[in-house]
């Protein structure tokens, strides 16, 4: 993932520093062509709103045509509302699931995805869920008895679509920086919790987690603050899909310390990571952001737990697929997200068991 321009100097301080290395791969661009060609044959045979979820990877509006369809198909169980707009005015939709009973005081389930553009997985994932809860209803109705999911599936809509259209390795939002050669934020640093905290952030637009010059200076990043604190109060758990690289972090993320109620939201992980072992053998590791990754500061969990109070908050990072990890086949889709459902749904369980209505 070297630019022309840095090889000699890459290669350099390789020899610099004793440093054996090889290419795997000469130019990656034949191999993302064939992914995007690959998935425009799979969406060729698609009626679109309706999604194959299994079968191909949306964009942003291919996304929010689909949620838009669900109410008349659910019309007491399925509600959209748009929080926002992004940088690029894309309209960024919620969806809120409920078992139709009528009942607005229920606590919540939040989920969102595609925090990070490159992350395709993620919106899979969240699609995935939807058609679990809405489609497999009889399956999963202890699911809504007494909680309602409320689920965000792109959060950086212009990040992942600048992904679909540009540059596939993308990360960050599309606003401009201080830097004109460098373009976008992290969502996931940008949150006013311990934003800009000792670790875990950057202050160069240059860097894949560079925080932005304020807290919340993203418009992404203030619709998701809203949706939380829309919530707060009923907010019971709140799940962040990312990937990849099968962990289940936990706050904190930016300090060795540990929160309150720690352990109790470890049982939650323990109880999805438990499940998918059993049923496939993937292994995740869970615990606390700081210890488990990486220091992080201004992240969405962080900001869940400590302002907004969610009783869980945790970031699941999905299973690797593809080439970088974050690229999978579409003809891996199924297993990743079935396989990652059955520790979402764990999750969920071991949540509304601990915390009933």
């Amino acid at each position: 993932m070297v630019p022309p321009e840095k090889r000699d100097h890459l290669i350099k301080f390789f020899q610099e520093n004793h440093l054996d290395h090889r290419v795997l791969v000469e130019d990656l661009s034949p191999y993302v062509q064939a992914q995007r060609e690959e998935n425009l044959r799979n969406k060729k045979h698609l009626q679109l709103p309706h999604l194959d979820v299994l079968g191909a990877f949306y964009t942003h509006s291919e996304i929010n045509d689909y949620l838009d369809s669900l109410p008349s198909r659910f019309p007491k169980r399925a509600f959209v509302k748009q929080f926002g707009w992004s940088y690029e005015r894309r309209p960024l939709k919620v969806l809120t699931i409920t078992n139709g009973d009528g009942r607005r005081d229920k606590p919540v389930i939040l989920i969102d995805g595609t925090v990070h553009a490159r992350e395709w997985l993620s919106p899979s994932m969240a699609l995935y869920i939807i058609q679990q809860l809405l489609d497999n209803y009889s399956e999963n109705q202890e699911l809504l008895q007494d909680y309602d999911w409320v689920i965000m599936p792109v959060v950086n809509a212009d990040g992942y679509e600048y992904t679909h259209t540009d540059s596939r390795y993308f990360r960050k939002t599309r606003m401009p920086t201080n830097d004109p050669d460098c373009v976008g934020t992290d969502i996931n640093r940008n949150f006013g919790h311990e934003w800009g905290h000792d670790e875990g952030s950057s202050g160069d637009p240059c860097e894949n987690i560079y925080r932005g010059e304020t807290p919340f200076d993203q418009p992404e990043t203030q619709v998701l603050r809203d949706l939380m604190l829309h919530h707060k109060g009923r907010l019971i758990f709140y799940l962040s899909l990312h990937s990849y690289g099968n962990y289940l972090l936990l706050p904190w993320g930016h300090t060795s310390d540990f929160p309150e109620h720690y352990q109790d939201m470890m049982s939650v992980a323990d109880a999805g990571a438990k499940a998918i072992v059993f049923d496939s053998n993937g292994i995740y590791t869970y615990g606390s952001t700081y210890y488990v990754l990486y220091p992080t500061s201004g992240d969405s969990a962080d900001y869940a737990l400590g302002i907004v109070n969610a009783t869980v908050a945790i970031t699941m990072e999905l299973p690797a697929g593809g080439f970088l990890g974050f690229d999978p086949w579409v003809s891996q889709i199924e297993r990743l997200v079935t396989e990652s459902w059955v520790g979402i749904r764990a999750m969920a369980v071991e949540v509304i068991r601990r915390y009933p209505a």
